[in-house]
Parts: C-alpha cells; structure tokens; sequence
C-alpha cells in the first residue's frame, strides 16, 4: 500500500510557512506500515495541482492533500478532486448547519463564503472528526482513494488519527509497522562512512530489510538511519537491534549515541553513572559548551560550572595551555573532570583551525590535537563536540 503527500498552498512555495505537516504526515504513515514515496508541494493553481494529485493517484494507492479547503478564492482542493472524479460538487446543508453552529458558539456571525466549505464532490464523503469549520473528504476514485485535510496542524492531526490511518490500513489488507534508529557519529565524513559500511550496504539491498541511509547534521555529526519493516512491533525493534550490534561493529567508537541523544547528554549521563562532576575552561569556545552542558542539565548536579577567560600567556606551547587551562576548571570548582579547548599560541606556527583538546580525569592529564573548519562560529561549535567526544573516549 502506498500514499502519496500532496501540500497545496502558494505560501509553501514561497516560504512564508514551513511545511510541517507532511513530515508528521509522513512519520505517521511508516509508523502504520504504509509506504511513501513521494511528496509534493503546489501552489494554488487549478491545473498544477490536478496535475500534482493525478500524478499521485497514477504512482500510489491513495494520496493525502493538506489545505485549500477554507472558504476563500484560493480554496480551491475541493473543486479539483471534483473534477479528477468527473463529478460535481454538491452542497450538503448539515455540514452547513454544523458551521454555523461553531460560529455562533464563538459569539460570530458565519460569513456567506464559509457555506464553499460544505461542498462535497458527487460520491465523496466528509470525514467523520470535524475540529474545525472545514470538513475532511473522503473521495474513491475507481479502486484508490484521495484524501482532502485542512492545512491546520490540529485539525489535519485529528482526522489522520482518527480516520485517515486506520482506513489505510483496512484497505491496504495488512498490518505491518516501519520503525527507524539512528546512529549518532563523530569524526568521519558521509563519505568515509559510506566507504566502511559498502560491503553491508550491498548486502542489505539484496535483501531490502531493513534498509540503511545517511544523515548530514553539520557541527552535530553524521547521523546513520536504520529502518525496519515487521509485522509488528517486537519484530521491527528485533531487526533494528540485530542492525545496530552489526553496524556498532564495523563503526567502533565514533558512534557516540542513538536517535535524540547528544554527545553532551551522554557524557554527562556516564558522568552520573560514575557520580562523577565536570567543570569546564572557555577561552576558544567562549560560553558555548556551558550553555550545551547547562541545557542538558538545568539543574547542574553533574555540570559544576565554567570559567570564561580570553587565555593563557602566549608563550606557553598549545600542550600547555590546553592541560593549564583544564587544570584552572578543575581547581576552581574541585570536579573530578575538567576540559578545555584552546589555540595554539602564535609563535608555534600551527595552521588555523588547529586546536588542543584538554581533559583531565582526577589527576590524569589528555591533550589531543585536531584541525578543525570553519569561521569563527563554526570552529567553537566543531570544538566543543569535538572536546566532548574526546571526553567520552577516555571515560569508556
């Protein structure tokens, strides 16, 4: 069974609002195990969007619009899959009803223009769950079917819960769930895990389940998705298990966390299982990795503090300032772990971006050197993730 998502509205085009409902939209059709392979966004032209949404009935199964079905001149979704059907569109009087009470019980009066959002397409059908003054539509078209959901998220939400879902299931004849994992990386590009993971990569697509994908996320990494198809639960997460024990393998400890977890939410979830504090010097990063650490952890039981400082003394060797400034963080705020991230002094001639990574367990010191990119933005961002991840290897 497959559905196609089709967002109709100029503003989509242009910007003016995100389109957040066909992702969710998306996300809650592999949750049901209907697939879905295209998505859509046209304005608010009459041909364009018969084109988009016959294009969509000739490739799937069914296909969802979201908007146009308000009650000005630019709603227009309606009148399109009336022509699609080869019907006309036929005023039902108790939808009209049914609006007019939601004005009066807001103390309005309903405008003349709200009795468009009544028409149904000849053989069509008003979903069910009806939130909002625009009703859903449910409209077969010879064995598929099109389904018509206003573009507001609450009410777009209410009927796919309530209805839309559930009849994809029931016409698609089969239960099955789509679930997805990610793993987090640190310190290899898309490329390079695409090189490492070639041979596993070829294995899966002769079998199709599951499958694997990359994720570029900029400063926060390369994200590796695995996606399973089961019959069930228990089933889908027994197939993403088994993936990630294989990929773990192959990858070894640049994967640093799985789905939402960031690499300081887990350093510092090691950190409370070792009830263990860290402390932190900012000379490079400037405020940036305490404002990561303090939003993972409000409440600073494991994040101690930091100090912000423009830097050591120019004549000490990046080595040193990165273990000085380290050792500064962990006096001042006696924590069992303190980091820093410094550049090199001038008179050492590194290039730019080069930067010292300093970490110190109890009384043991690290220093670890990297070349980073970027501006200047850029570069403390790529070293406070960098730092942490440091800090998770050598707590491992």
């Amino acid at each position: 069974m497959r559905c196609e998502v089709v967002a109709i509205g100029t503003e989509l085009l242009l910007g003016q609002i995100v389109d957040t409902n066909s992702s969710w939209i998306g996300e809650q059709l592999a949750l049901a195990g209907i697939d879905s392979h295209f998505q859509t966004k046209v304005g608010d032209n009459f041909e364009r969007m018969k084109s988009s949404i016959q294009q969509g009935l000739d490739r799937s199964e069914a296909v969802i619009c979201c908007g146009g079905l308000g009650p000005t001149q630019d709603d227009i979704t309606r009148d399109v899959i009336a022509n699609i059907m080869g019907v006309d569109l036929i005023r039902d009087e108790a939808i009209v009803e049914k609006i007019r009470h939601m004005f009066e019980s807001r103390g309005r009066i309903m405008t003349d223009n709200n009795r468009r959002q009544a028409d149904i397409p000849a053989g069509a059908s008003p979903i069910p769950k009806m939130p909002g003054t625009a009703p859903g539509l449910y409209c077969p078209v010879d064995n598929k079917v099109i389904y018509a959901v206003p573009g507001v998220p609450y009410e777009m939400r209410e009927m796919m819960e309530h209805f839309i879902l559930s009849d994809l299931q029931k016409r698609s004849g089969q239960r099955a769930v789509i679930r997805s994992r990610v793993l987090r990386t640190w310190g290899n590009s898309e490329s390079g895990l695409a090189e490492t993971l070639g041979d596993r990569i070829q294995q899966l697509d002769k079998t199709g389940n599951p499958t694997l994908a990359f994720l570029a996320s900029g400063i926060e990494g390369i994200k590796v998705r695995i996606t399973a198809k089961a019959e069930d639960e228990a089933a889908a997460v027994q197939i993403l298990g088994d993936e990630e024990a294989v990929l773990r393998r192959l990858l070894g400890d640049i994967v640093f966390g799985v789905d939402d977890e960031t690499i300081e939410t887990v350093v510092l979830n090691s950190l409370r299982k070792k009830d263990m504090t860290v402390a932190v010097a900012e000379t490079l990063t400037g405020g940036v990795m305490s404002s990561r650490l303090t939003s993972s952890d409000p409440e600073m039981t494991s994040f101690k503090g930091a100090i912000v400082f423009k830097g050591i003394e120019n004549g000490v060797t990046g080595t040193d300032r990165a273990l000085l400034a380290a050792k500064k963080a962990k006096e001042t705020y006696n924590a069992d772990v303190s980091v820093a991230a410094v550049e090199p002094c001038t008179s050492e001639g590194k290039p730019r971006g080069t930067v010292y990574l300093g970490v110190m367990i109890g009384d043991t010191s690290f220093v670890e050197e990297v070349g980073l990119p970027g501006d200047r933005n850029r570069l403390r961002n790529y070293a406070v993730i960098s730092l942490m991840n440091y800090c998770r290897k050598l707590m491992s």
